[in-house]
């Protein structure tokens, strides 16, 4: 939790005053520099025999495998010069959780013996840093899985980076390659020092931001950028400058030096999100009839719909690049469909001594999935309608597990700042968000497996369980007004969700109450600013067995896959008040919507009046460049750049909301079989569906 806002702070900048420290020039050799890379600091820990680096190391080997590529055969239009494309680069690896990244002069003297030809024309380099993680240590929970670990885990989270990196500079039409604690021909160390990523202190590679141990990655590119220079020798003048009270507390929004604020008091497997605080209950705050709830078909869903043709011909088409339009959406894809085979595998023949203790395997598996980069992370038992009944080929789903890890990614306040909500960056957050997710589910899955439990990561390209369902039993959110969607107190509609079911023995977290469906009540700035008019002004519905604000799933569908000056759409996620930088002001402000329903109303209304879901241009850190037959071009519709629209709700009256239930979905054995929705069918359904209070008194009777 921070007490000072980033707003002002360009993206590009990263989360330290880097900026701050003295340099040497571009082309200057590091200080300190005897010709030798010495070693950075290493974790005292050694690993156990029921250690997580097996699963980390064989997810190092998937990314390394895509470290090299074809590029593009064109290069982009890129608006700017070498200046701009340094900030552009930099600003992306920050987008991916980097915690320190850098461009730089490539050394030649950092080539490896043998190396490629690329030493003659990848001048230049980008350069990542990602931390140990805090917490990891003997006592805590999952320490006999993660003891020893640290390394592995900051250089997968590191090679991540770098992999992305490269694609989406070759999808620009420019040579890049991904270089890693696992593949490398260069030394990556040496690279980190030009780059003024690190400094040798007491013949120890060092980051000026922290005591602990890094992993690094490194893209070299024949792409030209602005370079940073290495470290030069601070004076006390200069130490205060960079590392006084300014960034003690995070000043000016920079990350803080005070541990505290960085929320490394709290143990890992509680996270930095306070859901400990948030009310529990036995019950969703939503009504659920179970046993009306009918199981579905994945060829019913509005997503799935458009591949059979039920849209039309365009949608067809639209479907294929809706959310990966982008040269960077296209590296997070490329990945994404990498990891599919992976997401499940054999199982060891004996279940490991001790993991039969659901509540130790509970925090053990929520401290993992933090390491890995997880944002929250919640546990539920598999109820049979999270299953789908029919998977994407028509085949028939039996279910084979009893619980359901569900694990949160933030899709980014800085990113989601600068943007509209359904302009050129949507998608990509969405994607990068699903690439993470697949990367952390199918970790853990490898992991469990190799402990003696079945385990499979349920991902966004393949998945056998709807995600919604179990985000809400696991109690990481409720429902909103937004429709098919659970609100999380902390990042609000801002995630995405990836789910790791298991017979691993777990204990379930309760559902939460945070007076959202009241707030929702009170608030209607989703409906009002969706581009569409496909999230519901009126009141909650039954809908398939669940009390829900039903949104006009076809409208959606077709404005996010139709979407001509944008890829994708997350405008409701932009606009809603709980999307917040996570201040301490703001920590008041979801105090007071908890626990004083009186002002509800009046927050709500106090949204609009400071600006909250306004576009940041000081965050805008992308370009608005389209994706199109393997070549990256200007996009010919131009880009969507909404503002707030305070008057969006003038057309609630007129509002017709099309509810498509269970027994209006196609076939599950239509596969490839067009088959039109009825709309005005489902308009007529909408207009008659049974109202919430309707249901609890026929149940109750």
């Amino acid at each position: 939790m921070r007490l000072f806002s980033h707003k002002r702070r360009p993206v590009h900048l990263g989360p330290h005053r880097a900026e701050e420290l003295p340099r040497l020039a571009a082309d200057s050799t590091p200080q300190g520099w005897t010709g030798r890379t010495p070693s950075s600091p290493s974790e005292s820990a050694v690993p156990g025999p029921q250690t997580v680096v097996g699963g980390l190391s064989r997810y190092q080997e998937l990314f390394d495998a895509e470290r090299r590529g074809r590029s593009a055969p064109e290069r982009a239009p890129i608006p700017g010069g070498p200046e701009e494309v340094a900030a552009n680069l930099t600003a992306g690896c920050y987008f991916l959780d980097a915690d320190a990244s850098a461009t730089c002069l490539m050394p030649r003297d950092a080539w490896c013996d043998g190396s490629p030809g690329e030493i003659e024309t990848h001048r230049w380099a980008v350069v990542v840093l990602i931390d140990f993680a805090h917490g990891v240590e003997s006592g805590s929970p999952g320490d006999a899985w993660m003891l020893g670990s640290q390394q592995a885990a900051a250089d997968l989270r590191a090679t991540e980076l770098a992999v992305i990196t490269a694609g989406y500079i070759r999808n620009l039409g420019f040579d890049a390659t991904a270089h890693t604690a696992g593949a490398s021909d260069v030394d990556r160390g040496r690279v980190a020092l030009q780059a003024g990523l690190v400094e040798i202190c007491d013949d120890e590679l060092r980051s000026p931001w922290s005591k602990r141990g890094f992993g690094i990655g490194v893209v070299t590119t024949d792409l030209e950028l602005m370079p940073q220079a290495p470290l030069a020798s601070r004076s006390f003048v200069d130490r205060f400058r960079s590392h006084g009270p300014r960034w003690w507390f995070g000043l000016g929004g920079i990350r803080p030096g005070w541990s505290r604020l960085r929320g490394e008091h709290r143990p890992l497997h509680m996270g930095k999100y306070p859901m400990e605080r948030i009310q529990r209950v036995d019950e969703a705050t939503t009504l659920v009839i179970e046993e009306e709830i009918p199981r579905v078909p994945q060829r019913a869903s509005f997503f799935d719909r458009p591949i059979h043709g039920d849209l039309g011909q365009k949608f067809v088409e639209d479907r294929k690049v809706f959310a990966f339009k982008t040269p960077s959406a296209q590296a997070y894809l490329s990945m994404i469909r990498s990891m599919v085979p992976h997401q499940d595998g054999p199982v060891a023949e004996v279940a490991a001594e001790g993991t039969e203790d659901p509540q130790a395997n509970a925090l053990a598996v929520k401290a993992f999935a933090h390491l890995l980069g997880g944002d929250m992370v919640g546990i539920c038992k598999i109820p049979l309608h999270a299953w789908y009944s029919h998977d994407a080929s028509g085949e028939p789903v039996e279910p084979y597990h009893q619980n359901a890890i569900v694990v949160l990614l933030d899709q980014g306040y800085e990113t989601m700042e600068g943007a509209s909500g359904d302009d050129w960056i949507s998608g990509a957050q969405s994607m990068r968000a699903y690439m993470r997710g697949a990367e952390i589910a199918g970790v853990i899955a490898e992991h469990v497996r190799g402990l003696g439990w079945s385990a499979r990561s349920q991902t966004n390209a393949l998945s056998h369980v709807l995600h919604i369902p179990l985000v809400l039993d696991a109690g990481l959110g409720e429902l909103s007004r937004i429709g098919e969607l659970v609100l999380n107190p902390f990042v609000g509609p801002r995630f995405k969700s990836v789910v790791i079911t298991t017979d691993l023995p777990l204990t379930p977290d309760r559902h939460i109450d945070f007076g959202l469906q009241d707030f929702c009540n009170k608030c209607t700035k989703c409906a009002r600013e969706c581009p569409c008019g496909a999230i519901s002004f009126g009141d909650k519905v039954m809908f398939n067995g669940y009390e829900m604000w039903k949104p006009d799933a076809e409208k959606c569908a077709k404005y996010r896959l139709g979407n001509l000056k944008g890829s994708a759409c997350g405008r409701c996620m932009k606009t809603c008040p709980f999307n917040t930088e996570g201040l301490l002001s703001q920590r008041m402000w979801l105090w007071a919507a908890i626990r004083l329903p009186f002002l509800r109303r009046s927050i709500a209304r106090w949204d609009d009046r400071v600006g909250n879901g306004s576009i940041n241009l000081v965050k805008k850190w992308w370009w608005d460049l389209e994706f199109i037959d393997g070549r990256t071009v200007e996009p010919s519709k131009g880009t969507n750049r909404r503002e707030l629209d305070l008057n969006g709700g003038r057309f609630a009256k007129k509002q017709k909301i099309a509810m498509y239930f269970a027994d209006q979905n196609p076939s599950p054995e239509s596969v490839g079989v067009a088959i039109k929705p009825n709309r005005k069918e489902a308009v007529a359904r909408g207009e008659v569906a049974e109202s919430p209070a309707s249901a609890r008194r026929r149940v109750n009777r």
